[in-house]
């Protein structure tokens, strides 16, 4: 039976290619009348990499550390008071994103208030008050998008993984 030098998988004989890998065989040795030698040792195969998934180093870090990337979205400043986010790359990572969330979160609020006021000032009489309910509502419903922005960091945090938040992801402030 012969071996692939590659991922170290057996073989049939007469195969070109390995069924498992792909990889191109070396052509059989003739057979020269001597006794087989045992095939070499099966080289340890490793999983190829996957752009986008962690090694296997980032995955440790993630598993020991998820709560407190969890954390980062609730209380964005724990990770930040404890020191937690210096000693982990995943934490500073979602401890960042958790900050930029919060922070755009209020600066949201603070535009919302002012447009109700401004809205409130504007169509609030009787012949336009049914144009100020419908932008009120809208105004409401746009909170929404942060509780979905925490939630899918919630989500990549618990995962393991290090997306970034849609929109805002690409933001970094914690260096």
């Amino acid at each position: 039976m012969r071996f692939c030098d590659s991922c170290g998988a057996s073989v049939e004989e007469g195969k070109k290619f390995c069924a498992s890998c792909g990889a191109a065989l070396n052509p059989e040795p003739a057979d020269s009348g001597q006794p087989q030698q045992n095939p070499p040792p099966a080289q340890e195969y490793s999983q190829p990499v996957v752009p986008g998934s962690p090694m296997p180093a980032d995955m440790r870090d993630a598993q020991d550390n998820k709560g407190m990337a969890v954390i980062a979205y609730i209380l964005f400043f724990v990770p930040l008071l404890t020191g937690a986010y210096k000693t982990s790359p995943f934490v500073k990572y979602h401890t960042n994103q958790g900050t930029i969330l919060f922070i755009l979160t209020v600066a949201w609020g603070i535009a919302v208030a002012i447009l109700t006021s401004i809205f409130t000032a504007i169509f609030l009489n009787s012949y336009t008050w049914g144009i100020w309910s419908l932008l009120n509502i809208l105004l409401g419903l746009s909170w929404f998008i942060p509780a979905i922005l925490c939630i899918v960091g919630i989500v990549n945090a618990v995962g393991g993984k290090t997306n970034p938040l849609p929109v805002v992801g690409g933001i970094s402030i914690i260096k």
